[in-house]
């Protein structure tokens, strides 16, 4: 009996021991949990892009231009471009230590059409569909490396204002003075390793930025996650990475500013994207 009560004991507080054994690490565990859980994600930030292949005697330039009315509301709008000193569809070197989305068609002409989202055209020609309203259009096109980030030296870029009349023919216009931002990047959808380094891209036109100049504010925000943001100002036209932004549909807007931080007024003054970032396919939209 003694035996036997002794044996009832020892189980007993075996049992008890090993649920108290049990019971620490799921609350341990839930703890942890927590704690990741409140833990705020990195604050959005920009860095610099570090340096990369020059293409100082790079050019493009276009070398015609036509349209013809197709149907009764619009016409069909042909360019073709003439590329000096630079490989289209050739992959720009330091690509692989880039750290960003490449394209695996190599280098290529961003084709921007009233700050819209670009086309990438990996043969020098294009055609559009407009409508012959007269409305005024302005055509940036610059030449990109194969990770996106434009040839910002002198000649690598052009940009081209003209209108289509209710004829359907094309009116080339005086070229813009005004000063002029353009929208490139980002654009589109991100997976993966690309939502890492986002490339922050644009062009200036008419303009030099500076300190005591003009200069593009930048507004970055996270449209899931609101406290996802970041606004800056740029007083040099270099292109960085957007880093931190996390996943889901994100809003970049550029709007360049006077000395006086007062917005430009004039054409292509202005310009938002939205884009997709996500850890994997498919893309919740």
């Amino acid at each position: 009996m003694k035996l036997g009560t002794l044996f009832t004991i020892a189980a007993g507080c075996g049992l008890f021991f090993t649920s108290c054994n049990n019971s620490a690490p799921a609350n341990n565990s839930a703890s942890s949990t927590d704690s990741v859980k409140n833990t705020p994600p990195p604050p959005v930030a920009l860095s610099m892009v570090s340096a990369s292949p020059e293409f100082p005697e790079a050019a493009l330039a276009i070398s015609s231009v036509k349209a013809e009315k197709v149907g009764k509301d619009s016409a069909k709008v042909s360019f073709v471009f003439g590329v000096k000193n630079y490989e289209l569809k050739m992959q720009t070197p330091d690509k692989d230590g880039k750290g960003c989305n490449n394209s695996k068609d190599g280098q290529h002409i961003h084709f921007i059409l009233d700050n819209k989202p670009y086309k990438a055209l990996y043969e020098p020609k294009n055609d559009i569909t407009l409508p012959n309203d007269g409305k005024e259009h302005y055509l940036l096109a610059f030449l990109s490396r194969s990770y996106h980030e434009s040839i910002k030296s002198k000649g690598a870029a052009i940009v081209y204002h003209f209108k289509i009349d209710e004829k359907g023919n094309l009116k080339k216009m005086e070229e813009p003075k005004t000063p002029m931002v353009f929208y490139s990047r980002p654009k589109g959808d991100y997976i993966g390793k690309d939502t890492t380094n986002l490339l922050l891209d644009f062009y200036v036109w008419n303009c030099t930025l500076a300190p005591d100049s003009f200069k593009v504010k930048v507004e970055i925000a996270n449209n899931d996650k609101p406290n996802q943001k970041l606004t800056t100002t740029l007083d040099k036209w270099e292109s960085h990475f957007i880093q931190n932004l996390g996943t889901g549909k994100s809003k970049v807007t550029l709007t360049l500013i006077d000395k006086d931080g007062k917005p430009v007024d004039g054409p292509e003054t202005t310009a938002s994207r939205e884009f997709n970032l996500a850890a994997q396919e498919p893309i919740k939209n």
